[in-house]
């Protein structure tokens, strides 16, 4: 016999007159006591079986149907959950509770206008990386500032010696030179403490004369002789110069006349960008807005970083965190990262997907020199900067 059946049985036996079974019959047949409940978060109400409460009247149309009893209709706030409400609701008008109507269609508890998911900590959090300073400065264009390029500029350039800096703690540096310029490369040391750098100089009248003979050596396939030279450029206890180590982890990356070795062409562009970054940060404590000399290096290293987290070249791929370096570096002028960060927007690469942004860098790059064919739809009108996005 069903649970319905069952009760309905011991609805008609208690209710019949007479000479009904005796009472030993009655107990023979009843079943458990339960007690039906509809609750949300803040009320519950108590359900009814058919038949009503004892003493309602059986052949009412409603009684068979489930009821609500009206004197249960609306009880206190559950303990577990009080301490999601406001303290006036807690303290003046615990008792009266809360509709499930107005808990689902506001979907919002009584304090602060918060959803229930934003109180237990369940909503979603905003995307990061450890490759990107938890405290990265959003960059703000006052309003009609947009013609402030150098004050624009500053700020980005604040945010790339700041992912410098991030970058440079998550990375360890090389122990030696690799491959067939070992032998090319016997003085070099790269075992010593980061800050025995002897010279924070960005570079010398020998040193730029060096780096033009290593790019001759390239040209000229000879590319052996152009890494080691390369290395010895970019030794930290040697020249330590930065773009040395920009083009000495390219040649690292790429295998240009050792044996490819990704992880350490990144920690030598990581170099290159810790190096130019500490000296763009003074420049930028002297209060030059466009920034110092090791500039257009800083760039170059963001930028190679970039493709480093985009493809996982030496270190696991990271979008968020490439994302943020071509954007940076696109803003600081460099033309191939416009159309980067460009893409980054248009796929949602590290980003939310903002056809508007992406328009807007894939012309800035245009302007540039840098255009890429089919891209006509970046000019449509609706991508206008004043034109509001829908």
């Amino acid at each position: 016999m069903g649970l319905r059946d069952l009760l309905k049985k011991k609805q008609t036996l208690e209710d019949g007159d007479g000479d009904g079974p005796d009472p030993a019959t009655i107990r023979r047949l009843a079943a458990p006591e339960f007690t039906f409940v509809r609750s949300d978060t803040y009320t519950e109400e108590v359900i009814h079986p058919p038949g009503g409460p004892a003493g309602s009247d059986a052949n009412d149309d409603a009684s068979s149907y489930l009821t609500v009893d009206s004197n249960k209709g609306s009880k206190s706030s559950r303990l577990s959950l009080d301490i999601f409400r406001s303290n006036s609701k807690r303290v003046g008008g615990a008792s009266g509770g809360r509709s499930r109507s107005e808990s689902v269609s506001s979907g919002k508890s009584a304090s602060g206008g918060k959803r229930l998911s934003q109180r237990l900590h369940l909503s979603r959090s905003p995307m990061s990386s450890e490759n990107v300073p938890q405290d990265l400065p959003e960059i703000v264009v006052p309003e009609g500032g947009e013609d402030d390029k150098d004050g624009t500029e500053l700020q980005w350039e604040k945010r790339a010696t700041m992912l410098a800096k991030e970058n440079e703690k998550n990375r360890s540096r090389p122990a030696t030179p690799v491959g067939t310029v070992t032998e090319f490369l016997p003085q070099l040391n790269l075992d010593g403490p980061r800050d025995e750098a002897p010279d924070k100089a960005v570079s010398s009248k020998a040193i730029d004369d060096d780096i033009q003979e290593a790019i001759k050596l390239h040209e000229a396939g000879k590319l052996e002789e152009s890494t080691a030279l390369f290395g010895r450029l970019a030794d930290p206890k040697g020249a330590n110069n930065p773009l040395s180590q920009v083009l000495y982890g390219l040649a690292l990356r790429h295998g240009w006349g050792c044996t490819p070795n990704a992880a350490a062409a990144v920690n030598y562009l990581s170099a290159a960008a810790s190096n130019a970054a500490e000296i763009e940060a003074l420049a930028l404590q002297a209060g030059l807005k466009k920034g110092g000399a090791a500039k257009g290096e800083l760039v170059l290293a963001i930028f190679e970083l970039a493709n480093c987290f985009r493809h996982g070249w030496g270190i696991p791929k990271d979008p968020i965190a490439a994302k943020q370096y071509y954007e940076t570096a696109a803003n600081l002028g460099d033309t191939d990262a416009m159309n980067e960060v460009a893409w980054c927007y248009l796929e949602g690469f590290g980003t939310k997907k903002d056809k508007f942004a992406a328009a807007r860098y894939y012309r800035l790059a245009e302007d540039s020199g840098n255009k890429i064919i089919g891209n006509t739809w970046i000019w449509k009108e609706k991508y206008d900067p004043g034109h509001a996005k829908k």
